[in-house]
């Protein structure tokens, strides 16, 4: 097994990772910076020392990973995590206290997350920070990869294993059009809600999940009509055209329910609060950069969240 190790290259790697994203040995090629006929030496190359192939020519994609490349391109992405956290430690060692924090959370917290790293920017303007977003299970799967220093986000995986600490309420309610029917309704029960189309998030969002389990108290033998959605975005702005009600993150709505775009369901039990939390992987401890940012976070944790008076 070690022999293999040491025939393959963080170029071979590469190469394959690029050709898979790709689908095309000529546009890898060019990413690259190299010819066609070099990112096919290395590809044979590292496929000859591992004894498999790694991409599949079948089907609609002409360079889809086998099985095995998966396994490789995920490999490959957490080495690249690796090394680019070294080289950010080494940038610390050399610079002190300066360097670059990785911030990562779930697309529900984009409506607040900026306003955090432009404050944290004018605070601690020697650090350099990132933030990137995406759905839960995104983030999970980014966060298991050491993608992030910190993380923002609902409740905390299973896996991989983190330290957690809360920011604050995270409340989510049932937001329609103005002028709904149900805008007028009297605190409406669940029975009431799901005679009208509801709008739910894509699968392996955090949101997701929550309304599911609201909905699972339907009465039995109730249908419900739903439609799928990709982005908080899109939600609301389907929900201002009246094509259907969505249990939401307040944080989300807070403007639109401001400014008369959306309003709020007087729903009996409603808000649903969850927490917010900040967390790290706990296999290793924080670097000295992302250790400051945790402690300016936790120490400022719920003021830095939306507010809508009389809502949350």
């Amino acid at each position: 097994m070690s022999h293999k190790v040491d025939r393959i290259t963080l170029k071979q790697l590469r190469a394959l990772a690029e050709v898979a994203a790709s689908d095309n040995i000529v546009t890898a090629a060019k990413n690259l910076g190299l010819t066609g006929p070099a990112v096919h030496s290395q590809l044979r190359t590292l496929q000859d020392a591992l004894g498999v192939d790694l991409l599949s020519h079948q089907g609609r994609r002409k360079n889809s990973p086998t099985p095995e490349g998966t396994v490789l391109l995920e490999a490959h992405a957490r080495i690249r995590a690796i090394l680019e956290r070294a080289l950010a430690e080494i940038d610390d060692i050399r610079a002190g206290t300066t360097g670059t924090v990785v911030l990562g959370a779930v697309s529900t917290a984009k409506y607040f997350a900026p306003q955090i790293v432009a404050r944290l920017q004018t605070d601690m303007p020697e650090l350099q920070i990132t933030l990137k977003i995406a759905n839960r299970q995104a983030t999970i799967a980014a966060l298991a990869r050491g993608e992030f220093d910190l993380c923002i986000m609902g409740r905390p995986p299973r896996a991989p294993l983190v330290e957690a600490v809360t920011l604050g309420d995270h409340p989510h309610v049932i937001i329609a059009a103005p002028g709904h029917p149900l805008t007028d309704a009297p605190g409406p029960l669940l029975e009431e809600l799901t005679r009208h189309r509801f709008l739910l998030r894509e699968e392996g969002s955090g949101t997701r999940a929550l309304a599911i389990r609201f909905l699972t108290e339907m009465p039995a033998g109730q249908r419900l009509e739903t439609i799928v959605m990709d982005s908080n975005e899109t939600i609301k702005q389907a929900v201002m055209s009246g094509l259907g009600i969505a249990l939401i993150s307040a944080h989300t709505v807070a403007q639109e329910v401001v400014d008369g775009r959306l309003a709020i369901l007087d729903v009996k039990g409603m808000p649903l609060v969850r927490q917010w939390f900040l967390l790290h992987g706990s296999d290793e401890p924080l670097r000295p950069a992302a250790a400051r940012v945790y402690d300016w976070l936790v120490a400022r944790s719920d003021a830095m969240l939306p507010k809508l008076p009389g809502v949350f």
